[in-house]
């Protein structure tokens, strides 16, 4: 047996294994040197890391925002002191070319300009005044206080009471002083965390950080919108005819499209189909199209412009149209006034960013949408730029009853404010008083035109001056089951025709019908605000006959065309694609009330939102421009003055002759609180004594219409000559 020796193995060390080191025989430079390495990897690490590069960019968003948020407020403040803001309108105006405009923009910087010189005057002037009342106010304290020690001097029979008050005066100076200085410090801190506080929201808000430093959560959404991506997006519809002529296109369809054009938030652009495609199979193709172009739904609106087979698609940019449009011109002009003919009302802006104005002059109005998505709002703010026309009446019945309308408490002649039964049959009321203004003024302008009297002059008149009827939550009036009934002679009690509903019988609906068919030629215009819109809540012919047709937020294309018309939706109107919740206050409307786009039938608008305290201020602004205006609680006809000549006359209207008894139903319907319990004796002894008495015709005891009118002719004389 020999010995074994065992050599070294001198072939390489397989990866993954480690023989043992020892560090004590490793030379201390090389030590050193590995220690550095490992720390400049884990600083590299560090610094690198996403979260740290994450809080970096937070720390540099958060203060920029504090720095920006400063600049921001720093020009809020210098606008509201100067007259900058006057001359960027000015200019505005003098660019657009509108001199009257301008006119008054460097009418309001030289009022401004006076107000401010005598403000500063007067503060200027009371500050020697100032230091005189202060002298005045220490040395009568003091004198108070001495008057206090002599009597307790007096009463106690100690001199030395008498600078006890002071005394005890100067204690609490110094009492209030310990304390100032002890809560100054936390106090300051306070004010200085609510200052930056502040200024943080005002940089957040105008988003002042560089684009690099912002959450890049929503990167994928901002697609920059480009011919090719247009196209491809087209392309991906699932239309086989469409996809087919793209391919087929040597442009690589690029002549489909026309210039992609910067439009407010976002950008507009005109596709013309290839033949064999219609426009109705890429508008129900919206919520696919609109993610092929990487945009949400509501992002992506499309109408039909007059050229055939045309579609037009406005795309915004993502997320702006989830940020606010800004306050409304009435809450920063407070200067602000309207005219109601001549005038247009700042209702909000459009998709395209310009503002969306409204002409109210002789336009019936109906606003629809679900609950609590603005409606009220949205019809207030016209009715808050409407009252500061003086001229202008406003008889509002709102029947949801909360306060929303209370403000024009001083503004309106009528003010309903309730739900119930008993407040459908006051707005019926109102309505049908105002069905008897109409039938009065169109007796005037008859008369006035035979006069030669032009329709300008006609209309200038006091007597024709805008009556608007404005009746929030109309469906409950619609679907109310109110009715009357009355005992007739014989004591048999009857039931009268329904004070709501939406049937033909129903009063209410018979009078908003009327109004609708001749009320705007004499200034007799309803605003109808109402939810859900189907036929029992909102008839036909009710709906149809409104000028301006406006919708929030609904459930359904069928409710869409019932609040705006098939015409606008069959072109693009979409109010059922609006976001509940989200899109609130945004309107699609339709009519000649506003100024639309060549073509297009609707437009959509993000209105300004006008809370309760801003609509109490512009409250107060109309309510200094009116003389005393005394606000009812129930319509007219409660408290008008009684001429039963002129009521007679107008259940008559062009009626030759009617019956008695048809009259005094009519006149019991029409008021019910001067004529539902009148007999037919209380009828004839009320027209006797002016000779218009019922008499027999063919039989029948009737009421002549031109003997009627006799009696008021000579009325008239007999005041004229009394006067």
């Amino acid at each position: 047996m020999g010995t074994v020796h065992h050599l070294d193995d001198h072939r390489p060390t397989p990866p993954g294994t480690t023989d043992p080191v020892d560090l004590t025989k490793v030379p201390a430079p090389r030590r050193a040197r590995s220690r550095v390495r490992r720390t400049r990897r884990a600083l590299r690490w560090a610094v690198t890391h996403e979260r740290t590069r994450a809080g970096a960019r937070a720390a540099v968003r958060h203060s920029l925002y504090v720095v920006g948020g400063a600049g921001v407020v720093a020009r809020r403040t210098w606008q509201g002191r100067t007259v900058a803001v006057h001359h960027q309108m000015r200019a505005a105006a003098v660019a657009a070319g509108n001199q009257e405009l301008a006119a008054e923009w460097q009418e309001k910087a030289d009022r401004f300009r006076s107000d401010r010189h005598r403000r500063r005057m007067e503060l200027i002037s009371g500050v020697p005044q100032m230091a005189k009342s202060a002298t005045i106010g220490v040395a009568g304290t003091e004198g108070a206080l001495l008057l206090l020690g002599a009597c307790m001097a007096v009463h106690d029979g100690d001199v030395r009471d008498v600078i006890v008050p002071t005394l005890v005066a100067i204690d609490a100076v110094r009492a209030l002083c310990w304390f100032v200085s002890v809560a100054w410090g936390p106090a300051l801190a306070l004010a200085l965390l609510a200052g930056l506080s502040h200024l943080w929201r005002a940089g957040q808000q105008q988003q002042t950080a560089p684009a690099w430093a912002r959450p890049a959560a929503n990167a994928a959404d901002d697609v920059p919108v480009t011919p090719s991506v247009v196209v491809k997006a087209l392309s991906d519809l699932g239309i086989s005819s469409l996809r087919k002529a793209i391919k087929e296109m040597a442009d690589g369809a690029a002549g489909m499209l026309g210039p992609i054009t910067l439009a407010g938030c976002g950008v507009e652009v005109d596709v013309t189909l290839p033949s064999g495609v219609s426009t109705e199979e890429v508008l129900g193709k919206r919520r696919k199209l609109a993610e092929n172009l990487n945009r949400h739904e509501h992002e992506l609106h499309m109408t039909l412009p007059p050229a055939p087979r045309t579609v037009r698609m406005w795309i915004a940019d993502s997320g702006a149209l989830d940020q606010p449009i800004g306050p409304s011109p009435l809450v920063t002009d407070p200067d602000a006034t309207a005219d109601m003919r001549r005038g247009r009302a700042p209702w909000g802006v459009d998709l395209r960013g310009d503002a969306v104005l409204v002409s109210l002059w002789q336009k019936h109005m109906l606003i629809t949408g679900l609950s609590n998505q603005g409606k009220t709002a949205s019809l207030r703010a016209l009715a808050l730029w409407l009252a500061l026309d003086a001229r202008v009446e406003f008889r509002i019945a709102d029947l949801k009853g909360v306060g929303d309308w209370q403000m024009f408490d001083g503004i309106a002649t009528v003010l309903i404010q309730g739900p119930t039964d008993d407040h459908v049959i006051e707005a019926t009321e109102m309505i049908e008083d105002g069905v008897t203004e109409m039938a009065k003024r169109i007796t005037v302008m008859r008369e006035l035109t035979a006069k030669g009297w032009s329709q300008d002059k006609i209309l200038a008149d006091p007597r024709f001056n805008p009556l608007v009827l404005v009746v929030d939550e109309a469906q409950v009036a619609y679907g109310s089951g109110a009715q009357e009934t009355f005992v007739t002679e014989k004591g048999t009690v009857r039931k009268g025709a329904p004070f709501g509903g939406s049937k033909a019988d129903s009063r209410y609906f018979q009078a908003v019908k009327k109004i609708h068919d001749q009320g705007r030629a004499v200034n007799v215009t309803t605003w109808e605000g109402t939810q859900d819109p189907t036929n029992e809540n909102l008839p036909k012919r009710s709906r149809e006959g409104n000028h301006i047709r406006a919708s929030l937020v609904l459930g359904t294309e069928s409710q869409a065309r019932m609040a705006v018309g098939d015409s606008a939706v069959d072109a693009g109107a979409a109010p059922h694609k609006l976001r509940q919740g989200l899109d609130k206050g945004t309107l699609v409307v339709a009519g000649d009330g506003v100024k639309l786009a060549p073509g297009q039938p609707s437009v959509t608008a993000r209105t300004h939102y006008i809370g309760p305290e801003d609509a109490e201020a512009i409250a107060e602004r109309a309510k200094a421009l009116r003389a005393g205006v005394k606000t009812s609680a129930g319509p007219q006809s409660a408290l008008r003055e009684v001429d039963h000549l002129a009521d007679v006359a107008a259940v008559l209207g062009s009626e030759e002759r009617m019956k008695s008894d048809e009259v005094r139903q009519h006149l019991a319907q029409r008021w019910p609180q001067v004529y539902k319990s009148w007999s037919a004796s209380d009828l004839v002894q009320a027209l006797k004594p002016f000779g218009a008495e019922p008499r027999k015709y063919n039989g029948n005891q009737m009421i002549s219409r031109a003997r009627l009118f006799a009696a008021i002719e000579s009325r008239a004389d007999e005041t004229e000559n009394a006067g």
